[in-house]
């Protein structure tokens, strides 16, 4: 179900037990800012999830109480894993879900990597 993104942090979602290692995770990277790994649902030949380490529900929050660094740390994070799996070329699609409309089925901010194969539909039910 989606959520609200004005709602306050939930510790006990997956995200958060995932970071505190409650969860396993097929992890791809980690630094200071973000971790990233596998999603266990792939929508494509390439699908990784890459969340920050902060409590922050969606982007608005995250762009709104995330120091300037942490924010750098995590974009770089990003970067670095479309690198590492090789889908820098010849591309690839990120994609962050928000509140209700934008589909936002955990409060916690994530970006999804999508990349090994072509992407045609803008947006598709």
């Amino acid at each position: 179900m989606p959520i609200d993104p004005r709602l306050p942090y939930d510790e006990n979602n997956i995200f958060a037990r995932i970071l505190r290692g409650e969860l396993p995770c097929n992890k791809v990277y980690e630094d200071e800012f973000a971790l990233a790994f596998h999603d266990i649902r792939p929508q494509a030949p390439v699908h990784v999830l890459v969340i920050p380490r902060g409590p922050y529900v969606s982007w608005d929050d995250f762009t709104l109480k995330a120091p300037d660094d942490e924010i750098a740390g995590f974009n770089r994070a990003v970067g670095k894993v479309t690198r590492e799996l090789g889908v820098d070329r010849p591309g690839y699609r990120l994609m962050i879900n928000m509140g209700g409309h934008g589909h936002q089925e955990v409060p916690h901010l994530h970006v999804h990597i999508f990349g090994g194969r072509q992407f045609r539909c803008m947006i598709c039910d």
